[in-house]
């Protein structure tokens, strides 16, 4: 009896099922840990830098003088933060970024000058971000807003 053309056949059969498992494993490793991981590690990095360039922004838009002054500016913030919205709300003095993913988010606290007697409003990632500073009794009064500046 010749038994020899089953052998390579078998083989090969061996092998693919090896190559397949080892697929299959990576497959699984990769997408249960490793991207995942990955994708929260840059969902966090792009919410600080958003917090931070919001901060900045906000900052920037007060006036060094108090005298009688209204500004309106545009902030431009990325739509999406790991796939999903967001909202950067005013708490006092700082700025909070809200996202639905517990891995991005954060506080940052502004540097405002003591002429600054509240900051209030939010921002929601999708619409038209305005920062809004006007005197009120000689004070300044810095607004979040969405719109159109």
């Amino acid at each position: 009896m010749n038994d020899r053309a089953v052998t390579p056949v078998v083989e090969k059969t061996i092998t693919i099922g090896l190559v397949a498992l080892f697929l299959a494993g990576m497959t699984t490793a990769l997408f249960g840990g490793a991207v995942p991981a990955a994708r929260d590690a840059a969902g966090a990095s792009i919410g600080d830098r958003t917090l931070a360039t919001a901060t900045e922004r906000v900052e920037q838009a007060i006036p060094p003088n108090v005298a009688n002054v209204t500004v309106r500016e545009r902030v431009r913030l990325p739509a999406t933060i790991r796939g999903s919205g967001y909202a950067i709300e005013a708490d006092g003095r700082s700025l909070v970024l809200d996202h639905p993913d517990p891995a991005v988010g954060g506080r940052s606290r502004l540097v405002v000058p003591p002429s600054v007697r509240r900051v209030t409003g939010s921002w929601e990632s999708a619409s038209e971000s305005i920062v809004v500073v006007r005197t009120v009794e000689g004070d300044l009064v810095v607004t979040l807003r969405e719109g159109r500046p």
